[in-house]
């Protein structure tokens, strides 16, 4: 079969169970299986290339899971991050484009910093994607990370263990947010994090989200913010005065985390909109 011929089929396929990124999708999904860029892939189309019979087949089965809303990530094993190229799969939060957000103003609190080496925290760390951003970016930071879950660890440490080997100072710990890191309190100069922030009783409307991705990296309580409350004490413990905290939240959220860290005693929460104007993150200042 022609591989112009198969995306189309693809796409067509994936438009009719309701993907957004339906053509996207498909040049992707077959050019990571085979091996290829997507440039390549194009030049392989307008050339008429065509797949043999075991290609097809081996295509085919996963498309058949793309349409049923298996995550793209998990079929092709592979997440990206900024600069990161993150293992993922079951188990595990698929990194979020509106995450680098939280990633870049970590990194601009790190950069601006006067201290020679200073230390970066990353709760509920997930894939590692925030913390490795932040370890591969200020080569100067210290970066320690944590995460709960057994399944979201087995993927965290395949991608620590790459880019540590890579140069990136970056520690990967398992346990809870609220007692990680006592050896770090009063010494942390950023702190980011992206917790769960959805209410138990809601039910995302995307079904690689509430179908595949875990729940406890999604649900937080019956407000969403029991997670974020959890962050806000943390970071208090971990972080030094004039130190830089920002967490993710959903577009809703804004007004009740900033009311939420005020109360607490941070200073100057802030708002902060991703590429799309919405509100997806606050940052404060430990006082």
């Amino acid at each position: 079969m022609q591989l112009r011929q198969l995306i189309t089929n693809f796409t067509d396929v994936f438009a009719a169970a309701g993907i957004e990124s339906a053509r996207a999708d498909a040049e992707i999904l077959v050019a990571e299986t085979l091996g290829f860029s997507r440039g390549e892939i194009a030049v392989f189309e307008i050339t008429g290339g065509e797949l043999s019979a075991d290609e097809v087949t081996k295509l085919q089965a996963l498309a058949d899971r793309r349409a049923a809303r298996e995550p793209l990530q998990h079929l092709t094993g592979r997440g990206y991050f900024r600069n990161l190229t993150l293992q993922v799969g079951k188990g595990v939060f698929v990194p979020r484009p509106e995450t680098e957000l939280i990633a870049q103003l970590a990194i601009d609190a790190l950069n601006g910093a006067a201290d020679e080496s200073p230390i970066a925290v990353d709760l509920c760390t997930g894939s590692g994607a925030i913390a490795l951003a932040m370890a591969t970016e200020v080569p100067k930071a210290s970066v320690h990370a944590v995460e709960l879950s057994e399944d979201a660890i087995f993927w965290a440490s395949k991608n620590f263990e790459t880019y540590v080997a890579q140069g990136a100072k970056a520690k990967l710990v398992q346990g809870d947010l609220a007692t990680a890191f006592p050896e770090l309190n009063g010494q942390v100069t950023v702190l980011a994090t992206n917790p769960p922030y959805i209410p138990s009783a809601m039910v995302p409307i995307y079904p690689e989200v509430h179908l595949h991705d875990p729940a406890l990296a999604l649900y937080s309580g019956e407000d969403g913010l029991d997670a974020i409350r959890g962050t806000s004490q943390t970071g208090m413990r971990l972080l030094k005065a004039g130190g830089f905290f920002v967490v993710e939240h959903a577009d809703i959220q804004s007004e009740s985390v900033v009311e939420l860290l005020t109360a607490d005693g941070w200073l100057n929460a802030t708002a902060h909109q991703d590429l799309n104007g919405r509100n997806r993150a606050v940052s404060a200042i430990r006082p």
